[in-house]
């Protein structure tokens, strides 16, 4: 019998196969799962050139997956003008100051990650950008991605003024007498990003290594990167993950989804199907469809089935944006499902969410049921009548966890704007897992921090994981919670499965490429309020360790 190259022995294994079986020893060998059982199942795989691991108690789980996801942004962040740690806005403009001096030679000042709850309503100034960077335009997206904070000279050299009208798929902020104020709203972005210099295919790439070292870090060994294509603030990622695959760099296995230009209809598809063909090799594929159906609650551009209320319980005039009509999206949908693409949805309002169902239906009506595994992400507010459909029509749920919990952007830039019953119907996990959906897992890094073991805290406590909690809430909509093994399983088989990766990674079979995460501890063994403060130790792709902690 051949020797095992690495064996896991001395802890707990969660498998998340199909009955969630417990083992205490893996072997590996060749990159792949040779055992999973006990330790008198792998003695005999344990030789003299054999690592073994001894988890000393601590869980052995299948590598993360991120259903939903942006690296190569998460990494450009980090080399930019990075304010995601940050909270307030006296903090953001001394960082951005510092950035900006020392950065002086930059033809533009580059960052973001800004929280719309640290100003009021949401929306910065560029007078107060102004103050630390007078000089050169900044263009510096929020966290969401969906708005951007800008400076005068920014506005200045976009031409953006009283006069200029909003896009039809985003909204300039404005005083009273219409002076645009410094915050860009979805497709008003486009008005300035347009301008901003090209990013370099050996940027890019640094910045996906980048991204993919932080992923690691958090267990993370495969994702569906949720946008290749041009947008925002930064270019194409697909070339990147087409070099880095060639060089035998990416190490992680990655699905890309091709954005659909909401600005367009269907005499793009050509230009997909060729995108499809280029971006592939190694462990790279962009076989998905990236369409962005709607924006975001907080400014209003989330689509939502009533308009949003003024905050005193009044219905407005405003109900959000759908950016593809469904009159281009049902065709769309089936053209593209035809030519065995996978839709990968962003939906946030209930609106949005219906759409999108409703296309795939349209898909089905035209083409006959298929395994393409389109999913629909965010999913925040979903009305009642829709939970069942994501079953009946094979649609993944697929979740950001993170964000189901009070914090202060939910209570004060959300739920006032809701409204009953719209309030309750935000992150229906629960109600989803009941009726029989497709759960997958995903952080939408660099919106919100790529740790899944935060996510998978809020996902069954529905508060916000100790390192991440702005303030003392009460649990958010508890009724909609899900257990502990049924969240890792979203974040592990069920990525995997959306991924169509689910016959060689997801779950710890013998067979299945070993990737692998062993945690600093056995989250089952504690506290359900406790999970959020479990760290990972060492990750290994194909059983070769990409990440190990200095107390591993």
């Amino acid at each position: 019998m051949t020797d095992a190259d690495l064996v896991f022995t001395g802890g707990p294994v969660f498998t998340a196969n199909t009955v969630r079986s417990r083992a205490s020893a893996v072997a590996v060998r060749g990159g792949r799962i040779v055992a999973v059982g006990s330790e008198h199942d792998v003695r005999d795989l344990v030789g003299a050139s054999t690592e073994v691991v001894d988890l000393r108690g601590r869980l052995l789980v299948p590598g993360f997956q991120d259903a939903h996801v942006h690296p190569v942004w998460g990494g450009l962040d980090l080399m930019r003008c990075d304010l995601s740690e940050l909270s307030t806005e006296g903090e953001y403009l001394d960082r951005i100051a510092a950035y900006a001096a020392d950065h002086a030679d930059d033809e533009w000042v580059l960052g973001g990650g800004w929280s719309m709850s640290a100003f009021p309503g949401g929306t910065p100034t560029a007078a107060a950008l102004d103050r630390v960077v007078p000089d050169r335009p900044a263009f510096l997206p929020n966290r969401d991605g969906h708005g951007a904070w800008v400076n005068s000279a920014a506005l200045r050299l976009a031409g953006i003024d009283r006069d200029t009208p909003d896009p039809a798929d985003g909204r300039i902020e404005r005083d009273a007498d219409g002076t645009p104020t410094g915050t860009l709203h979805e497709g008003a972005m486009s008005l300035v990003n347009r301008l901003l210099p090209e990013t370099s295919l050996e940027t890019l790439t640094e910045a996906l290594l980048l991204g993919q070292r932080y992923l690691h870090s958090f267990g993370v060994t495969g994702w569906q990167d949720a946008i290749v294509g041009s947008y925002g603030d930064a270019g194409d990622p697909g070339p990147a993950y087409v070099a880095a695959a060639a060089s035998g760099r990416l190490t992680a296995r990655v699905v890309g989804a091709i954005w659909w230009d909401r600005t367009r209809g269907l005499e793009q598809v050509p230009e997909l199907f060729e995108k499809r063909e280029r971006y592939r090799g190694g462990r790279f594929a962009a076989t998905s469809i990236k369409i962005m159906q709607d924006g975001v609650a907080e400014n209003f551009t989330a689509s939502m089935l009533e308009p949003y209320c003024d905050g005193h319980g009044h219905f407005t005039d405003n109900s959000g944006i759908s950016f593809v009509d469904p009159a281009v999206l049902n065709p769309a949908a089936a053209e593209l499902d035809g030519l065995g693409f996978q839709l990968h949805f962003h939906a946030i309002g209930d609106r949005a969410v219906r759409e999108c169902l409703d296309a795939v239906e349209h898909a089905i009506a035209v083409n006959g049921r298929n395994d393409h595994r389109h999913h629909i992400a965010h999913i925040q507010v979903v009305h009642p009548e829709d939970v069942p459909r994501f079953r009946e029509l094979g649609v993944a749920a697929n979740m950001q966890s993170l964000w189901a919990a009070l914090e202060p952007q939910m209570v004060d830039l959300t739920l006032p704007f809701l409204g009953e019953p719209r309030s309750a119907w935000q992150y229906p996990f629960g109600d989803l897992l009941r009726a029989g959906a497709v759960l997958a897992a995903g952080s939408d890094w660099s919106v919100s921090t790529p740790d899944p073991l935060a996510a998978i805290h809020t996902a069954v406590n529905r508060t916000a994981a100790p390192a991440y909690a702005e303030g003392e809430y009460e649990a958010f909509l508890p009724e909609q919670a899900i257990d502990l093994a049924t969240s890792l399983t979203a974040y592990t088989a069920g990525s995997a499965w959306v991924n169509h990766l689910d016959h060689v990674t997801g779950t710890i079979e013998t067979g299945k490429f070993a990737d692998l995460v062993v945690l600093d501890r056995d989250p089952f063994a504690g506290p359900a309020d406790e999970i959020g403060e479990t760290r990972v130790l060492q990750t290994f792709v194909e059983g070769e360790r990409v990440h190990a902690a200095s107390d591993a």
